[in-house]
């Protein structure tokens, strides 16, 4: 199976050649963050995740996950999601553009032309989709799942509002605790995500306007968040 990416020029390796910032060395990143974790710390985050109430699989290549992913959805269940760089990576969201087996409430947002109705969409139904997946700033050694974005269409949705959370995540996410998640987010995952909104939407940087962390899952409804774990250096 080949693998498509729909946005091959927001990947990290695309960003830094290309972004007036990066590729110039204004900002400087530490290369640590794209690292594949280690068995061990994968293990002990895979145990960690699964203790507080999560499912968690591990995959060792992006074909395995697109793979994996398309087959966990059940056929005729609805799906949004916010925008990860990791799902377009993997695939997912090329595919997402011909499949026909869910309902696709992402295309049907942004089929709407008016901005107020399409608004309205996202917040209503795009948040209590059967299905929602997304990708993780950073998981923790300890099992903790943290994402962020500037404007809420990423993790709106993380709480409880859809009915599954589907967490899809290269290793090189992975970090030892949540300080050492906070400055994963604010000194490398904020500085690529701010090259890609200069790319993507001709504004000059991301913020971290809002912040959610999943420390438990929720002991009325566990398992309701699926992480998917790849060993390989996806997203940022």
């Amino acid at each position: 199976m080949t693998i498509v990416n729909n946005h091959p020029e927001e990947t990290r390796e695309a960003l830094l050649r290309n972004d007036p910032k990066l590729s110039t060395k204004e900002v400087v990143i530490d290369d640590k963050y794209a690292a594949i974790a280690s068995e061990a710390s994968i293990q002990a985050t895979k145990a960690c995740l699964e203790t507080k109430g999560h499912e968690v699989t591990i995959l060792n290549t992006k074909e395995e996950a697109f793979e994996f992913l398309k087959n966990l959805i059940p056929k005729g269940s609805s799906i949004n999601n916010g925008h990860s760089t990791t799902l377009e990576e993997i695939g997912f969201i090329e595919y997402l553009k011909s499949a026909t087996e869910w309902e696709n409430v992402h295309a049907q947002v942004l089929a709407e032309t008016d901005m107020g109705k399409q608004y309205e969409l996202r917040r209503t139904k795009g948040n209590i989709v059967d299905y929602y997946l997304s990708s993780a700033s950073a998981i923790t050694e300890d099992g903790v799942i943290v994402g962020c974005d500037l404007t809420g269409t990423r993790i709106g949705a993380w709480g409880s509002s859809a009915g599954k959370l589907v967490i899809v995540s290269g290793t090189n996410k992975i970090v030892k605790n949540e300080e050492a998640a906070n400055e994963r987010v604010n000194k490398y995952a904020l500085e690529l995500e701010s090259a890609r909104v200069r790319l993507a939407y001709k504004i000059p940087g991301s913020n971290i306007v809002n912040y959610f962390a999943i420390r438990h899952a929720n002991p009325f409804n566990p398992k309701r968040v699926h992480v998917i774990l790849i060993k390989e250096s996806l997203g940022y």
